[in-house]
């Protein structure tokens, strides 16, 4: 099983990075946990990061109808992942 660390917001010197890891912690979004992750490399947190940035603010959809798209996209995947998506 792979064991992915988590990098604590302590131990970030890059003071880009520690704001979008603030600014994780402060929203909830993206989540803590999965910064915390993509902190063990600053091009990776950077593209997370950015790419929600440009969605929230030059997305087309509004923001209640991009989280019910979020919530069906995480349930269809069914059998590709031995999930089954119930309704």
């Amino acid at each position: 099983m792979a064991r992915i660390s988590f990098v604590h917001p302590d131990d970030i010197s890059d003071p880009e990075m520690r704001e979008w890891m603030a600014a994780a912690m402060n929203t909830g979004t993206p989540g803590p946990e999965n910064q915390a992750i993509r902190a063990h490399n600053k091009t990776v947190m950077r593209s997370f990061t950015m790419l929600g940035v440009t969605m929230r603010a030059e997305g087309l959809l509004e923001q209640d109808l991009r989280e019910l798209m979020r919530a069906r996209m995480s349930t269809s995947w069914g059998r590709m992942f031995a999930t089954d998506c119930h309704y």
